[in-house]
């Protein structure tokens, strides 16, 4: 009999239970992102009191201006687009797991893209927030709104950045609501409804990244960003910073919960690091070879962030510091047992993150503008209240992400012990 010869009081019935299950799903999320041990209600009072005097510090931007930044008509970017750069890695670095999973086939990387599509929201919303608080008058975001403002598609890529950030976000959002879902009514997931998007997000994963570097690559009048390397390089840093977030949230995750990652998916997440963080050092190679040994006056910016220019040195600290962290994450990711030296490995993953964060954004957003078109040397440091609003926004990410896993881990663990629980019951008795 099919669905169309079904008594109408069967569907109701089926309809309403089915909504009765989603309320019960969501009537738990909402029980389990707020309850937890003390530490956990430390971090959450600790990341939401940071990320209150985060929206403190943009109240007052908005009402006293701009100018309580340190960006100029010479410096027009700084430390929330540079933050922006890189948080739009991490999003497309967090979900590139898909790749191994779904294209490959590894069944034991399923459960690292749950977290990777995790970390793709939060960073998402963090770019987005980003973009935000560098608008000096947010509320007239309507003149990006297709119908009341000018949209400029397809022909800006300010409107493609717009139209890949939010698809993206959608796409993840649906992808991990059902799975959670699914594995919250102990159901069999339908490929149908989750397998195409999840294929879609991993060309929307590298179209977001090279999307917003080609805002930067079609800038003529900014030389350091004329490369045709830019967007691969972009692509290969979000493979380190993306993987080296997981592989710190994962081992705290089971540390702290009782879900654990197997030593494969971890395996595989190092696997990446470790190619990804040389293949980031020869395209940095690349770019110096090429900036510095043409020696044309195009190559100033990159004079300004390496050695200095004509007694400005403000950029110089900033990238040595981010090349230092680099060679050692790659010198101690080469070490042969650096997959059962947990610590190590850690470190390691701490010092990636922090040194793609500052390459790809006090590296290479502003020194983009130093010397500006007409040769003005104007320094930038970004000021108290934007280090305020920009540590806001990451502790706004950091609660959706934590959020997230609280939700979402004991829903896992339940499924996890169940799969493992009926795999014992079904193998065969050896006793006699």
């Amino acid at each position: 009999m099919n669905a169309a010869d079904r008594p109408a009081a069967v569907r109701e019935a089926r309809g309403f239970s089915h909504w009765r299950a989603y309320f019960r799903f969501l009537r738990d999320a909402v029980a389990a992102a707020t309850d937890g041990s003390p530490l956990f209600y430390a971090w959450m009072t600790v990341l939401t009191a940071v990320a209150l005097v985060g929206v403190n510090a943009w109240v007052q931007q908005v009402s006293r201006g701009m100018g309580l930044s340190h960006m100029s008509d010479q410096v027009s970017w700084g430390l929330y687009i540079a933050n922006f750069t890189f948080v739009v890695g991490v999003a497309a670095g967090g979900v590139m797991m898909v790749i191994p999973a779904y294209l490959y086939r590894d069944h034991k990387m399923h459960e690292v893209v749950i977290f990777g599509e995790m970390l793709a929201v939060a960073a998402i919303i963090m770019a987005m927030l980003f973009v935000t608080v560098d608008m000096g008058r947010p509320e007239r975001f309507w003149h990006l709104v297709p119908g009341l403002g000018q949209f400029n598609f397809p022909w800006s890529m300010l409107t493609w950045d717009i139209i890949v950030l939010n698809g993206y976000l959608l796409l993840n959002l649906h992808i991990i609501g059902y799975l959670l879902y699914m594995r919250f009514l102990k159901k069999e997931p339908d490929p149908r409804w989750y397998v195409p998007f999840v294929f879609v997000s991993i060309v929307w994963a590298i179209s977001i990244h090279t999307v917003t570097a080609f805002l930067y690559a079609g800038l003529g009048g900014r030389p350091l960003w004329n490369s045709a390397l830019l967007a691969p390089r972009f692509l290969v840093s979000a493979f380190v910073s993306g993987p080296a977030f997981l592989i710190v949230a994962l081992t705290l995750v089971g540390k702290w919960t009782r879900f654990r990652i197997e030593a494969k998916p971890l395996g595989t997440l190092v696997g990446i690091i470790k190619v990804t963080t040389l293949l980031n050092l020869f395209m940095l190679v690349s770019e110096v070879f090429t900036e510095f040994y043409s020696g044309t006056h195009h190559t100033a910016s990159a004079h300004y962030l390496y050695i200095g220019l004509d007694g400005h040195y403000g950029l110089v600290p900033w990238i040595w510091t981010a090349i230092v962290l680099n060679v050692g994450a790659a010198a101690l990711l080469m070490h042969p047992r650096i997959r059962e030296r947990r610590n190590l490995l850690l470190a390691a993953c701490a010092m990636a993150f922090v040194g793609v964060w500052i390459e790809k954004g006090m590296g290479l957003v502003v020194p983009g503008f130093i010397p500006s078109p007409l040769y003005e040397l104007v320094e930038y440091a970004p000021s108290l209240i934007e280090w305020r609003i920009t540590a806001g926004v990451w502790a706004i990410g950091l609660l959706i992400y934590s959020i997230a896993i609280k939700v979402g881990v004991p829903i896992l663990a339940d499924t996890t012990a169940g799969e493992a629980a009926h795999s014992a019951q079904s193998k065969p008795s050896t006793q006699d």
